[in-house]
């Protein structure tokens, strides 16, 4: 496939490295001729400096028979622009833009077919503040992700002593929860994947990624670790738009769907972005005026019975030494927002509970339209790692290599696994936990995991039909 990015920026950066491993034709974009030369030193890729919303700029960077633009530029109006000249000039047939106004997001129809004609809009601070919720909803969890509407979810957990199934094998799961069909698909052990068979034992501190229907996580997860228990008070570092998103919906409920009530408190540095937070939520919600890295002002506003504290300013470094120095005064947990991959990896899992990445959260939006066949949903898992796609299957027994086998016979790549199969539509859709020698059947939705993206074109011609079916 041959795309375009514009943007070498973070998100761009990492856009770029996932879609160049994947056989790729990729060109880069970007004003900073620094950022482009350090991006084609590191990738096999294409790089051009220029202003992307000049025409001839497209045009030398190969619009006229690109298949893809990702527009994902530090400015809403050059991606929006660059999706109109890529549809008016080029009929590039797929136009993403990455989109963070929030004013834009109520008025779909200046971004759409008649306004900047995008055919998608990757809006990055709601996909982070809904990732969060998901994590409060389920404090136990290291990520939560949905598939099929919401009715199956993959869930990642770190296993800890006392577990009902720690040092256990995998296949004492079903006597535990005879009731409870669910799907051990991947264990990681010290950064290591280890096989996942019936004789496999789950040792404390593995990081153990399970698939089930969303109204049995609880009884899954309770096997793994001791529950622990509901997030009410949660103290916001950084009132920009993720902390704002992030308070509001703590506050009115918005995209909350376990009813829940919160106590909410919001530090902001800034004063007059202070004054403008506390005109955004209501009184229930104590906007601050302060620094969060300073210990007096946390120990003054309760960090030590704080259920959650989550750092989400612009600057790594301050969120890293509040999420510090938070769990050192008590917090019960702690998230940070970091964009540097590097920093990120060495504190997740650490002091720090969960380190969050928004360039990772973008990517997981845009991963569904960049790969090939029908998929619905793609999902970055252990910081860019792996993945988790739903995929539907199509085609019948003569034009697929899936529809009409049963999953044994199913030529996967080595170590990915098809982990539940969404069988049906709207209130009728059935979820199976897949087994061996569940059979496919066209339409199914299946949910697959795959520990490695040098997987994914593999995945990828597995699911292509066949001529003969069209």
């Amino acid at each position: 496939m041959k795309i375009i990015i514009l943007g070498a920026g973070r998100v761009g950066s990492s856009v770029a490295e996932s879609l160049v491993s994947e056989a790729n034709d990729i060109t880069v974009v970007d004003t900073m001729g620094e950022r482009v030369a350090e991006l084609q030193q590191r990738f096999d890729l294409r790089g051009l400096v220029g202003n992307a919303t000049l025409p001839s700029v497209m045009r030398e960077a190969g619009a006229a028979d690109a298949d893809m633009l990702i527009a994902v530029t530090s400015a809403d109006e050059i991606n929006l622009v660059a999706c109109k000249i890529a549809a008016d000039l080029f009929n590039i047939p797929t136009r993403i833009a990455r989109v963070r106004n929030v004013e834009l997001q109520q008025h779909p129809q200046l971004t759409g077919e008649q306004g900047f004609k995008a055919t998608h809009i990757i809006w990055p601070e709601q996909s982070v503040t809904d990732y969060i919720l998901k994590l409060i909803e389920f404090p136990e969890a290291l990520q939560v992700l949905e598939f099929a509407d919401g009715l199956v979810s993959l869930i990642a957990v770190r296993a800890v002593a006392g577990g009902p199934l720690i040092s256990h094998p995998i296949q004492d799961l079903r006597r535990h929860i005879p009731n409870v069909d669910t799907r051990i698909v991947a264990i990681f052990r010290k950064d290591h994947a280890i096989q996942c068979e019936g004789a496999t034992m789950i040792q404390p501190g593995d990081e153990v990624f399970f698939l089930s229907a969303s109204k049995d996580i609880r009884t899954v997860m309770g096997e793994l670790r001791r529950m622990d228990k509901p997030v009410k008070r949660v103290l916001i570092a950084g009132g920009g738009n993720i902390g704002l998103r992030l308070a509001r919906a703590l506050d009115t409920g918005e995209g909350i769907d376990w009813g829940a009530s919160f106590n909410v408190k919001l530090i902001e540095f800034d004063k007059r972005r202070c004054e403008y937070l506390a005109a955004e939520v209501s009184s229930r919600v104590l906007v601050l005026h302060g620094d969060a890295t300073d210990e007096d002002l946390l120990q003054d506003e309760g960090v030590a019975d704080t259920d959650l504290f989550v750092a989400l300013t612009n600057d790594d470094e301050n969120n890293i030494m509040s999420a510090l120095l938070a769990k050192r005064l008590g917090a019960r947990r702690t998230i940070a927002l970091i964009n540097r991959k590097s920093y990120g990896d060495l504190m997740q899992g650490g002091q720090i509970d969960i380190a969050i990445s928004p360039s990772h959260a973008t990517l997981s939006a845009l991963l569904k339209h960049v790969r090939r066949g029908d998929v619905v949903a793609a999902h970055n898992l252990r910081r860019g790692a792996a993945e988790a796609l739903e995929i539907i299957a199509h085609g019948d027994a003569r034009s697929s290599r899936v529809v009409g086998r049963r999953i044994e016979a199913i030529e996967l790549p080595k170590g990915a696994t098809i982990g539940a199969v969404v069988r049906g539509q709207g209130d009728g859709a059935r979820v199976l936990i897949a087994h061996h020698d569940t059979v496919i059947e066209s339409d199914d939705h299946l949910i697959v995991f795959v520990p490695s993206k040098r997987m994914i074109p593999r995945l990828e011609k597995l699911f292509a039909v066949g001529v003969g079916f069209f």
